[in-house]
Order: C-alpha cells, then structure tokens, then sequence
C-alpha cells in the first residue's frame, strides 16, 4: 500500500510546480530556466494487462530549450522492480509525446535508499549498452537542512520538500521548528497545502505530533482537518457538537483538495456528497483513501 509519505514527496511537485528548478540548483545540475509548468496525466497504461503509473509527471517550459518532461517517483525503499519500470515509464513518455526529453527525479527519505536509486540503469549486453537510464536523485543525502527561519521563508516550497526528506534526521525537531515558524505570517492558501503535506511526509514517525504541535502554537489561524483535531484536545463536552462541526468542514476541505491535486475529477452529485457530509469519521476514512485512490469509485466505496 502507498504511504502517506511517498504522496508527499512527489504531490509537492504537483502543488509547486516551479519547486524543481530551485531542486536542480541544491542537486548541482543545470537545467534551462522554466517559464511554466503544467501536471500531465500519470497513467502510463497501454492497451494490455499490465498498469503502470509514474508518481507525478509535469511539462516543464523553459527560456532557451524548448519544453521538457519531468517524471517524480517518491521512492521509500530498495525495489528491485525499478530497474524495469523506470526505463520503461522514460522511454515510453519519450515516444508518446513526440520525442521530448524527459528527466526522472527519485525522491527518497534515506541514505541506503538514495544511493541505491542513484545507480545508473542499463539494459543490453555488457559489452554493448542500448539504454542506459541515470535518474537524479533527491534526498538526505544531498538536500539542505533548513534552521534559518529566513531562509525557509525565502523558499517554502523547497523548505517543506527538504523537511520531508529529512524525516528520520536526528535534527528534525530543529528543521520543524523552523518551518513552522517561517509559516507564521503566512497567507492561508499558501499555509494550509505545506502544513498537510509535512504532516503527510513525516507519516506515523514521532516527528509527525511535533509537527502537529508546532502547527497548534505557531500558525493558530490554520482550520485544516489536522489542526482542527488538535485544538479539540482538552475542550469541555458542552462544544462537542460545535467541535465534530468544525472537523467535518476542514475534512470536506482537506477531501477536495487532494482529489483535486491527484487529478480525480468529482461529480457534482459527489462534491455535493463531500460538502454536505456531517460525521467526521466517515470523511476522515475518505481522506486516507484518497491518498492513494486513482478513481472516485475507490474513494467512496461502502466496505464491509
């Protein structure tokens, strides 16, 4: 199953188009300056058995160059199912639109992880390589630890992508504290999508109630689904209904926006279903589901 840290560190892409290009600066490689960027669809599927999907995948336009295509995979651990998949997702991006270049950025949280996706790929014969595949490759390893309050505030994007991969960092008290801090005086609609995205990168680790704390102290207007749970904690039982209310509403909120983010497109009849639902709990199922979901049939599903 799909982590809540693996969505994260690819939808960061999705949510900041425009981060890759500070990325590629932090990993050392020059890539012409992008003008634009558009999030393509990640179905890689042909007209057969087999299902691929690439994590995120974007049109990157630039100055100079021309446009090229940027294909995000969140990677959590070694998988040895890579050394075909990804040829196969580059190669098949390549003829399927026209012939444009295309980079693939690995995304990892560990070092052993890091430098195992970091190994270049090659299929042919020893003697004669017929593709070799090098992916560039971000993590621990080589993306900055942010403790300047100015310095994350001058990036966000970046500061919120360095966070997540720094999750298992004996600092990341430290490199928490201050991204909460850089979002103080931060508008709403720029707050709320990297308070969920940290949240959702640091996974069950215990860095994820520090964040949860931190985000309760230092951005007290945030209404999200998350932070409505934590300033619930200790309230008397007279505002109990006041309470799963205000969770429903930042749950509907928080629902809408990630399918929106995964490009699932809702009915009028189920946004309706989202904007009108009243008990926490149900939601609160359907926002883990659809961290992963790729349709609205497995967002919504009745389970028994």
């Amino acid at each position: 199953m799909v982590s809540s840290p693996h969505e994260a560190m690819h939808r960061i892409f999705q949510e900041y188009p425009g981060l890759f290009s500070r990325v590629s600066e932090v990993l050392g490689v020059s890539v012409p300056t992008p003008t634009s960027a558009t999030v393509l669809p990640t179905d890689l599927t042909e007209n057969s058995p087999v299902e691929r999907r690439v994590d995120t995948l974007l049109r990157i336009e630039t100055q100079d160059e021309g446009p090229f295509l940027l294909a995000v995979e969140a990677q959590g651990k070694k998988d040895p199912r890579k050394a075909t998949s990804w040829p196969y997702y580059v190669s098949y991006l390549h003829n399927r639109y026209g012939g444009l270049p295309v980079l693939l950025l690995v995304v990892c949280q560990d070092h052993a992880t890091a430098q195992w996706a970091a190994r270049p790929l090659t299929i042919g014969l020893r003697q004669w390589p017929t593709l070799t595949l090098t992916p560039l490759v971000a993590g621990p390893h080589n993306m900055p630890v942010i403790t300047n309050v100015a310095e994350a505030r001058k990036d966000l994007a970046l500061a919120t992508l360095a966070a997540i991969t720094h999750a298992d960092n004996p600092d990341v008290g430290a490199i928490l504290k201050t991204l909460s801090a850089a979002l103080r005086e931060a508008p709403e609609d720029i707050a709320d999508p990297i308070v969920e995205l940290t949240a959702q990168g640091l996974g069950d680790r215990p860095a994820a109630q520090q964040w949860r704390n931190l985000v309760a102290v230092d951005t007290s207007f945030y209404t999200s689904f998350m932070s409505e749970e934590i300033r619930d904690e200790g309230r008397d039982e007279g505002r109990a209904e006041g309470r799963a209310e205000g969770r429903a509403q930042g749950r509907a909120d928080g629902l809408l926006l990630i399918l929106e983010a995964r490009g699932i497109t809702l009915t009028d009849e189920l946004r309706q279903k989202i904007t009108t639902c009243t008990d926490p709990e149900l939601l609160h199922r359907w926002l883990h589901r659809a961290a992963t979901a790729t349709t609205t049939e497995e967002v919504f599903a009745e389970r028994h």
